[in-house]
């Protein structure tokens, strides 16, 4: 009977080792997955902040009288910022890719030199009472040129 009851306290041990190492691997497994949902959508909130970020920077650094102009093309909407030098840099979209490039005022878009801002369906830019508003998959944002059509 003494020989029944320590194999029976074995198996019992066992089982509850092997419960709390299934358990413990349980924990770190969805423990996994969280931590990796979490840091997913943390980077694509930072990458729809900078795309919008983005824009704020630009006009800051470019504002001037008359720098902005809205143009249309054979990609749709195009945000031109003028630099008074006869250069632009103009944000498009082309193939789910919001682009950026540095050229002449006048050159034709050209999607494979130009650098990728970030991926969206959707660009369009509107003037309304001295505003600029810019909407992309990440929202929207307002600028106001400070310098408007002074100087």
């Amino acid at each position: 009977m003494g020989q029944r009851k320590t194999v029976s306290t074995g198996l019992f041990t066992i089982g509850i080792a092997a419960l709390f190492l299934a358990g413990f691997f349980l924990l770190v497994i969805f423990g996994a997955r969280i931590y990796q949902g979490t840091a997913g959508r943390q980077e694509r909130n930072e990458e729809s902040r900078a795309e919008l970020a983005y824009f704020t920077t630009i006009m800051k650094a470019g504002d001037v009288a008359g720098a902005v102009e809205l143009r249309d093309s054979e990609y749709g909407q195009v945000f031109v910022l003028r630099d008074g030098t006869g250069y632009a840099l103009r944000v498009y979209l082309c193939e789910g890719r919001l682009l950026e490039e540095y050229e002449a005022a006048d050159a034709p878009l050209d999607p494979e030199r130009a650098q990728v801002i970030g991926r969206t369906e959707t660009f369009a830019v509107t003037e309304e009472a001295g505003l600029i508003r810019v909407r992309t998959d990440a929202g929207q944002v307002l600028l106001h040129p400070r310098c408007g059509g002074e100087g």
